[in-house]
């Protein structure tokens, strides 16, 4: 499994080195910084480097590469898994993952690693077990108590949970307002033509928990269209035979913030948003005009943050730009015109439309039309329409208060004009 892990800064220097199936030399770290000055891109160096004795596999996170160091082959998708937990408890613990927090959060850090695996193998990886066993940095005059008093860190007992068939979840918790909050978020990719049909189209969500309950409650979540889930992957606290089966989830929550489940929604769904880019050249000039505008929706329902994104081809001389709402800014070194129209008005009586010109050098022909780019955010709707349609608590006698909460944005959306 894993030997060790080193995290390493964006200048090759080993910051924190943790082995943990015997001492293994930084000179795999250097043949691992070789490859990352030899690619000539960040995009472009491989997830997982071979070498003539190990596998290197790696994530970069803002100015960090945190490598994973293999002898034998083994599941990537494990390792990488890891390495992503890894970045997460770094990021509830400290609320960043750099090489600033890890400087100054060097103990905790070690001890995280620590803890996190054992002989190579993950081991506790749950937050709530290891902010029993690490303690999580508090403010300036606490540390200074802790250092004077001699307190250490780390905890001098195992954590409830780590005895417990639900090692996520720590025993004896108890709130005065118990209550439990769901969000829904969704992401949209898709390609649509010319003629505004889909070329694909597809929803990715994750539905994260915010869990403020007291005892050992075992909740069931049932959805009013779990038929359309496709691609589901869950905290280990679901019971997977049970969603299998009936497609519920049922399941003993963590305390407090978790990432319940991702999933993938493959149907067409309908955008209370439009956008139709037209974009042409000929001779030394080119034509551009496109306007954006809602469709009918429903009365609660609004559009926010929209953004169209032109990327013009490097070929081009300059453009000039004109728009009937919101602001348009062109970038002359990327040739990328960004218009921003914020909130869409459902009752505008003009649609809003960006128009303008193209120069284009004397003999240079322009190739193809760009993909233009469209952002933008639906709160308080889930555009695959899955909505929660109860939840049932078990095993408690109190009646929590329970929030369901969606929002739905853009990712690769692309118009072909």
């Amino acid at each position: 499994m894993i030997e060790t892990v080193f995290i390493i800064n964006n200048t090759g220097e080993v910051i924190i080195e943790k082995h943990y199936q015997g001492v293994l030399s930084r000179t795999v770290a250097e043949q691992f910084w070789a490859e990352v000055l030899a690619a000539p891109s960040r995009a472009d160096l491989l997830p997982i480097i071979t070498t003539a004795t190990h596998y290197l596999a790696h994530i970069f996170r803002e100015d960090i590469y945190i490598v994973a160091v293999l002898k034998t082959e083994t599941s990537p998708l494990l390792v990488f898994e890891f390495l992503q937990r890894i970045s997460d408890i770094f990021g509830d613990y400290f609320g960043s993952v750099n090489e600033a927090m890890v400087k100054e959060h060097f103990v905790s850090v070690y001890s995280l690693l620590e803890e996190m695996m054992d002989s190579g193998m993950p081991m506790t990886t749950e937050p709530n077990v290891l902010k029993e066993l690490v303690k999580p940095p508090s403010g300036f005059l606490a540390k200074v108590a802790a250092v004077g008093s001699g307190v250490p860190s780390s905890a001098d007992a195992l954590p409830d949970g780590q005895m417990s068939n639900v090692p996520w979840r720590k025993m004896g918790v108890r709130y005065s307002s118990n209550e439990i909050f769901f969000d829904i978020a969704e992401e949209v990719d898709a390609v649509i033509d010319v003629n505004g049909m889909s070329v694909t189209f597809s929803i990715t969500g994750v539905i994260n928990v915010n869990c403020k309950l007291s005892g050992m409650p075992d909740l069931t979540l049932i959805f009013k269209n779990p038929r359309i889930l496709e691609d589901v992957s869950f905290h280990p606290c679901v019971r997977l035979a049970r969603f299998e089966s009936e497609r519920v989830v049922s399941f003993v929550p963590p305390d407090g913030e978790f990432e319940l489940m991702r999933y993938r929604v493959n149907q067409q769904a309908q955008l209370p948003l439009y956008c139709k880019p037209q974009i042409s050249y000929s001779g030394d000039h080119g034509m551009v005009n496109i306007v954006c505008g809602t469709r009918p929706m429903s009365g609660d329902m609004r559009v926010e943050d929209v953004a169209v994104i032109v990327p013009f081809p490097k070929s081009i001389s300059s453009t000039t730009l004109e728009a009937t709402a919101g602001k348009v800014k062109y970038d002359e070194i990327t040739k990328t015109a960004t218009w921003t129209l914020g909130a869409l008005s459902k009752t505008a009586a003009k649609v809003p439309q960006l128009q303008g010109n193209i120069a284009i050098p004397v003999g240079v022909v322009v190739e193809g039309n760009p993909n233009v780019r469209l952002q933008f955010k639906i709160p308080l709707h889930a555009v695959s329409g899955l909505e929660v349609a109860t939840l049932g608590v078990a095993h408690e006698t109190y009646k929590p208060y329970k929030g369901v909460r969606a929002f739905s944005t853009a990712g690769n959306f692309e118009i072909r004009c």
